[in-house]
């Protein structure tokens, strides 16, 4: 057995499923500690169904994932690599799955990851999908970094569990704390400031002033590039990640994908005491319209989420208002 699932109380087609994704991951960690000495992760291999780019381990990982679940309970599957859904048999599973998210910084060794996503399998492959992120009933994700470890939420909490490279099994570690309520830190990709809509722009300028500012204090900015890795500092550490739609075209909705990137996201921010939203709604209450859709992100500490909305519906209060109050 690959994970430890001792005293959690899952069915036996998701324990099933939740060992076969932790031996892929496994297997993934120790190939990506190689990249370079036998082939290069980062070299490029087209582009993907939805028009991004590919690198050799996007691909990789797909396959082995989509491998991994012969046999298993998922009746239907939802990858970003894929150009549509697809039917895999006739369990009681649904998997939607970033194979590898921030395959930009595989060459340079930043924290790079898989994200996942299940659902009860609906009567249909579509309707499996394209349905409100909080009937999810697993979702988490895995980050290949200085450790490998496992992050996940079975709708009781957000539980962590670290790959024992000497034994190749992911041990179980304490469950996680409710995201910490204060913290100065906040992420997002400054070089796009000039395309964003005035919310963003006043809210990030309130920030940058500091405590000069109608804030009253300083804050730090921090972007890794990385999803996996932003969520993981901010469900240790607290803080709020943006990537709003902006004003270029083709980013009108952001660039995250709702299905398989923001859905399990959200459900792990809120089973830790955060909101996520896409500026003002509760992404776990939206519908996605295709397996690719995209949304605005917003997600981290709930009072630090709720003050954006407020940037959007009442920007004239929006940076007086104290913690405790919204």
């Amino acid at each position: 057995m690959s994970i430890d699932l001792n005293g959690l109380a899952l069915s036996p087609d998701l324990s099933d499923l939740m060992q076969r994704l932790t031996g892929v991951a496994a297997r993934m960690s120790r190939v990506i500690a190689r990249n370079g000495i036998t082939q290069d992760l980062a070299a490029a291999r087209g582009t993907n169904a939805d028009g991004d780019g590919q690198k050799a381990l996007d691909v990789m990982a797909d396959e082995a994932f989509k491998t991994a679940l012969e046999g298993s309970a998922v009746a239907f599957f939802a990858s970003e690599e894929d150009e549509d859904f697809v039917t895999l048999g006739d369990g009681g599973l649904a998997l939607a799955i970033d194979p590898l998210d921030g395959s930009s910084n595989i060459a340079v060794n930043v924290s790079i990851g898989t994200i996942f996503s299940v659902f009860p399998a609906a009567a249909t492959v579509r309707d499996s999908f394209l349905r409100p992120g909080r009937e999810q009933i697993a979702a988490g994700f895995f980050i290949y970094g200085p450790q490998c470890a496992l992050i996940a939420t079975f709708g009781a909490g957000v539980l962590k569990w670290v790959l024992d490279p000497d034994t190749g099994r992911f041990e179980r570690l304490a469950d996680l704390a409710p995201l910490p309520p204060d913290t100065t830190e906040y992420a997002i990709n400054a070089s796009n400031q000039r395309h964003w809509t005035a919310p963003i722009q006043a809210y990030v300028a309130d920030l940058v002033a500091g405590a000069e500012g109608p804030r009253g204090r300083n804050f730090n900015t921090r972007w890794i590039a990385s999803l996996v890795a932003e969520t993981y500092r901010i469900l240790h550490r607290g803080g709020v990640f943006l990537y709003p739609g902006d004003n270029r075209r083709g980013y009108e909705q952001g660039r995250l994908r709702h299905v398989y990137e923001c859905a399990p996201i959200s459900l792990v921010i809120e089973q830790a005491g955060g909101v996520a939203t896409d500026g003002v709604h509760r992404i776990l209450d939206m519908v996605p319209t295709a397996l690719h859709a995209r949304t605005p992100f917003v997600f981290g500490t709930a009072a630090k989420v709720k003050r954006i909305a407020l940037y959007h519906e009442r920007p004239a209060d929006a940076a007086h208002i104290p913690d405790d109050q919204l």
